[in-house]
């Protein structure tokens, strides 16, 4: 069940005036249900927030994004909804101290259980330690389908960093590097909008050994953005199952200035929407995390609204395609 409370202007009664505050359920028997792996209703969209910045601390960057999940709720609140597919809140995974790992135990599980249930979970972090627990969730719910569904599944990071550091404990910059080392074989890893400047000669030779396909932000800024969702949508060709995350230091800090690690140059984005938005018009979305969110630093809650706006035509995307 989610604590936050749901609030946003109200035009009138009726399905014509739905915004995400008036459709959403958080109610304890639903909410619970959909934690639980149960079928409340017909399969939905199941947020699951993650409260979790010592990955950053470990990483050494700025802590704030403990706070992003409520921020990314109220920024969703009032927008307006253009169909009838079930939104549920399931609530938010905290955990004691810097005890990240029982965290990340927990959040996994909780992703496990809503995609055995048949609904695509979009988990609000919460640094980018969020897409180790996440994608291990995944993994566990995709066991009850087939060996099949894991070794079509697509990893699309949106990202400025490849967060493939070798390091002595798990933080922000290790998610994708601890994901390769269990996954082996299956491990198929993409990212766009890497900043070459932002990551270590080092970085991108593990990148090139364990075989992951990138694009630089430098790339993507002379493309168009029909360039750019028609290289989205063959991507997506290769997998059966996909694993979309957004790291939202992969914008402009001109649009984007609340988050861990503020990019200078970054993806416009209208190229990131576009990609996004080609992945999950293929109907195979599985999962979405959108992490770094850092309210403390957001400039007139830039940066919450435009990911919730992503958030919002990615999970209206999805919706059509699963129709």
């Amino acid at each position: 069940m989610s604590d936050f409370e749901w609030t946003g202007r109200v035009d009138g009664p009726g399905s014509e005036h739905a915004r995400w505050h008036s459709v959403i359920q958080t109610d304890l028997a639903v909410s619970t249900a959909v934690a639980q792996g149960d079928r409340p209703s017909r399969p939905g969209v199941a947020l699951i927030g993650f409260a979790s910045d010592e990955g950053v601390r470990r990483n050494g960057g700025r802590q704030g994004a403990a706070a992003g999940p409520d921020e990314l709720r109220t920024a969703l609140g009032g927008l307006a909804i253009h169909d009838d597919m079930p939104r549920y809140d399931t609530g938010t995974v905290t955990y004691e101290g810097r005890d990240l790992e029982a965290g990340q135990e927990e959040l996994s599980h909780r992703v496990a259980a809503t995609v055995r249930a048949g609904h695509l979970p979009v988990i609000l972090g919460g640094g980018h330690e969020t897409a180790f627990a996440s994608h291990r969730g995944l993994v566990r719910g995709l066991k009850n389908e087939n060996s099949d569904g894991l070794r079509n599944l697509g990893i699309f990071n949106l990202d400025a960093h490849f967060d493939l550091r070798d390091a002595d404990e798990p933080t922000s910059g290790t998610p994708f590097r601890q994901i390769s080392e269990i996954d082996g074989e299956n491990f198929s890893y993409t990212v766009w909008g890497i900043s070459k400047a932002n990551n270590t000669r080092v970085l991108f030779e593990t990148a090139d050994r364990l075989g992951v396909n990138y694009l630089l932000d430098e790339d993507l800024a002379r493309a168009t953005v029909n360039e750019v969702t028609e290289i989205a949508h063959k991507a997506a060709q290769d997998f059966k199952n996909i694993h979309l995350s957004i790291d939202l230091d992969v914008l402009p800090v001109s649009v984007a200035p609340g988050v861990s690690a503020p990019a200078a140059l970054g993806v416009e984005a209208l190229k990131v929407h576009a990609m996004a938005l080609a992945l999950a018009q293929t109907g195979k979305l599985r999962l979405v995390d959108v992490v770094e969110l850092n309210p403390k630093y957001d400039v007139d809650s830039r940066t919450a609204k435009l990911a919730a706006r992503m958030i919002h035509d990615i999970v209206a995307a999805h919706g059509r395609a699963m129709a």
